[in-house]
Formats: C-alpha cells, sequence, structure tokens
C-alpha cells in the first residue's frame, strides 16, 4: 500500500463535528503528495466560512503524522475565506 493510500486511511478518522462524517467520506481531501517522507496534503472546506476549518486541519496534520514512514506533514486549506492564515498557523513549527 502506497503512504498515501495509508495516510487517506488514517484521516477516515477525522470526523467533522457537525455531521458525524470523516474529510474522506464528505470528499475535503483533494491532494495527498508525498515527496521524501514529507507529506503535502491540501484540505478543501466544506463551505469558504466553515468555522471549524482550523480544527479540522490541525486534526488532519496530527493524524497524517502518526503514519509509519512520515517524516513532516504540510497542509494546505483551499477555498476558505481565511486559508492563508489557516494554512500558516497549522504549519508552524
Amino acid at each position: 500500500m502506497k503512504i498515501e493510500d495509508k495516510i487517506m486511511e488514517a484521516l477516515k478518522e477525522v470526523m467533522d463535528p457537525e455531521t458525524g462524517m470523516s474529510v474522506v467520506d464528505m470528499q475535503l481531501i483533494s491532494k495527498i503528495e508525498e515527496k521524501e517522507g514529507e507529506i503535502h496534503i491540501e484540505f478543501v472546506p466544506s463551505s469558504p466560512l466553515c468555522p471549524i476549518a482550523f480544527y479540522l486541519a490541525e486534526e488532519i496534520k496530527r493524524v497524517a503524522s502518526k503514519v509509519e514512514g512520515v517524516n513532516k506533514v504540510r497542509v494546505s486549506c483551499k477555498g476558505h475565506i481565511m486559508e492563508e492564515e489557516i494554512s500558516r498557523l497549522v504549519n508552524e513549527e
């Protein structure tokens, strides 16, 4: 199984508390790229004003970081009114 597939499987545990569905089932993960153990995940919240986008981005990063073979995770939020701030904050060291 490729690392991208392992990450997608792991992300099924990241739930949207408002819908009770996972970010995978809601199709909020638009891209997963791996380069030398560093993972880039692109996440699109369900709406441009999603009030829990930062929370979901943090959970995506936390869960993906636990996958075997992953050294570093960067999460990019796309399509949200505060996408730049969310992406910057969730990736601060």
